[in-house]
């Protein structure tokens, strides 16, 4: 790391140095926490609702996740950009681009943050009607995802804020301010839905309230003096050459976010065609589905930060061995959650709604997809990888072509020929496990480990790669 005047805030850290294994696993383990605190975001939303205000309140909560993904997932996946650029100039050394592209990021932020916040209070009959989203929950999830997205901005900010904190290698800081809105959140939903007895835009209200409250301290944080993410708010601004840079890389991550996103709706709709216990069968497992997806996230999550530190620190080997680790830990960790889920598929069902409709139909999809919960891993992992690698291309094709593309078509011929449920569960394990195939040529013959070095000839890779060997 290079010298600096600034200091390295307490949980900032360089993975550059340490061990390989330990830095991964110190990063990892805070990131779960806080994504088991995130998803009680809907969870608490989804539980407190089916208890208090019935099956129907319950469908439109539960069938928020894709409509709510599609329209984030852009802004969202767009910040990965901004976290492989602070990383990478962190373990560089370089800290004026450091903060630079801190000030850029926060200005991207705010503007994403209104547009998603102006689109989605607009569209959102639209988009849940273009969903077949049954009548019987329409005017539910209307009145839920307007005030969801009325808070557009704290929901962009907030994950601005995290990635800033990520890159530099502190993820415990989230943590703990996720732990405090997800307490606010529960706390607002039992007095909101339960004590007042309001409807259900009470509970995206509660969710609100407490994603602006964990932006607050976010920037509290970040707004700290004499650290080199000191954020001025005089310096919030587009800051051209690193504007180029986030988007570079975090466009095609917006992009491989927004088509998940965009097959994910497409399968809702269809699987809305079946009633609207399909409906809420199909919600209620990616409630559950979405704590099983949290050690991929958390090691996903630490390795693009100890890859993009390391690359920038010209640390090759270094970066090989944690892209090794981390799809390890990544593989092991899914598929052991997807076993606990498919044997105990039923309670986790059940927890959220007793309706026998909405178990039989929610087992039924846990059952079929589960068990491959560790070709998921796999994929996302070397995604991971590449795009820590600065190779964010790579991914984004990927996804278009086999989650999107060949899932779309799947569904189409199956639902075309045959009124079967469960041929439509079966789209992901397929999609996944073609990825997996596709990431695993590309992670064992590419050239992946230059991924930043651009203006490098192929004489000089091959040159370095036998010194390496």
């Amino acid at each position: 790391m290079a010298n600096s005047s600034l200091t390295l805030a307490k949980g900032t850290k360089d993975m550059t140095r340490g061990g390989i294994y330990s830095n991964i696993i110190a990063f990892a383990l805070p990131v779960f926490l806080s994504q088991v605190f995130q998803q009680l975001y809907n969870t608490a939303d989804a539980f407190i609702v089916g208890k208090f205000l019935g099956t129907e309140a319950l469908g439109a909560v539960t069938s928020s996740g894709t409509l709510i993904f599609l329209l984030t997932s852009f802004f969202i996946g767009t910040t990965m950009g901004a976290g492989i650029v602070i990383s990478r100039y962190f373990g560089e050394g370089n800290m004026d681009k450091v903060s630079r592209a801190i000030h850029t990021n926060i200005a991207f932020g705010v503007a994403c943050g209104v547009f998603l916040t102006v689109v989605g209070v607009i569209f959102t009959p639209t988009l849940l009607i273009w969903m077949n989203t049954d009548e019987v929950i329409l005017p539910y999830a209307i009145e839920y995802f307007r005030y969801y997205f009325l808070g557009g901005i704290a929901l962009v900010m907030y994950n601005i804020c995290r990635s800033i904190m990520n890159a530099l290698g502190d993820s415990r800081r989230p943590l703990y301010y996720l732990i405090f809105s997800s307490v606010l959140n529960v706390a607002l939903d039992l007095l909101f839905v339960g004590a007042f007895k309001w409807g259900v835009w009470s509970a995206a209200l509660a969710t609100v309230i407490s994603q602006m409250a964990s932006v607050i301290l976010c920037l509290i944080y970040l707004c700290k003096k004499g650290n080199i993410f000191t954020i001025e708010f005089k310096k919030i601004r587009f800051h051209i050459d690193m504007l180029r840079e986030i988007i570079k890389y975090g466009l095609p991550s917006g992009v491989q976010n927004s088509v998940i996103a965009l097959a994910n709706v497409i399968v809702q709709s269809q699987i809305n065609s079946f009633g609207y216990f399909a409906t809420t069968a199909y919600g209620v497992h990616a409630k559950v589905e979405g704590f099983g997806f949290l050690p991929i996230t958390s090691f996903n999550m630490a390795t693009t930060t100890f890859i993009s530190q390391n690359l920038g620190a010209k640390e090759y080997d270094r970066a090989k061995k944690g892209a090794r680790f981390g799809i390890l830990a990544a593989i092991i960790a899914a598929e052991t959650i997807g076993i606990l889920t498919y044997i105990f598929a039923p309670q986790l069902i059940g927890f959220f709604d007793k309706t026998p409709e909405v178990i039989a139909l929610g087992v039924q999809q846990s059952r079929t997809v589960t068990l491959f919960y560790c070709l998921l891993a796999f994929s996302h992992a070397v995604a991971a990888v590449c795009r820590g690698a600065g190779k964010a291309f790579v991914p984004m094709f990927v996804m278009l072509s086999i989650w999107c593309a060949v899932r779309i078509a799947y569904i189409a011929i199956v639902t075309h020929f045959f009124n079967n449920i469960a041929l439509i569960y079966w789209a992901y394990p397929l999609t996944w496990g073609i990825s997996s195939v596709i990431y695993l040529f590309y992670y064992l013959f590419s050239d992946w480990i230059y991924g930043f070095d651009h203006k490098q000839d192929l004489k000089s890779i091959f040159k370095r790669k036998r010194i390496s060997q």
